[in-house]
């Protein structure tokens, strides 16, 4: 389930998504950097209300299928946020998969589902060989470096 390296140097434009024609060598930027796939967990603004017990059930199977999640390989890392400047934001999760896999997973969460949970997925860029996922074997992410 993981994703292959591959290779592109430079640093991400705010051009088109995938598009390296735009990219610039910027002096003192790393050559290469890891991709990961993350998915950022959002409180909607029109989140149901529910009563307390409803609350405790729905988070108990929201964890749950993100514990599952993690026992398949799908997501390597997960957790909530604390002490955030925007308290929509609820967590964050690194998956071994493509956007939109991470997508489809996503979806399918139950808080995502009954509609107390929305989420953004994106790729995040990091200077090569910063993250370690020591956890999962194989590999996380893909390898990549911008043409000059």
């Amino acid at each position: 389930m993981g994703c292959q390296p591959e290779r592109l140097v430079g640093v991400p434009s705010a051009g088109r998504r995938g598009d390296t024609s735009l990219m610039t060598r910027v002096p003192n930027v790393p050559e290469a950097f890891d991709v990961y796939t993350v998915v950022v967990l959002r409180r909607p603004d029109d989140a149901p209300e529910l009563p307390d017990d409803e609350l405790e059930d729905l988070q108990t199977q929201h964890l749950a299928y993100r514990a599952e999640l993690t026992r398949q390989g799908a997501l390597v890392a997960n957790g909530p946020f604390g002490d955030q400047s925007d308290p929509t934001y609820r967590g964050m999760s690194v998956f071994a998969c493509g956007p939109d896999e991470a997508a489809r997973l996503s979806e399918a969460d139950p808080s995502v589902q009954a509609g107390r949970l929305s989420f953004d997925v994106m790729e995040w860029w990091v200077a090569e060989g910063s993250l370690a996922f020591p956890r999962v074997a194989g590999a996380v992410g893909s390898r990549r470096t911008m043409p000059d």
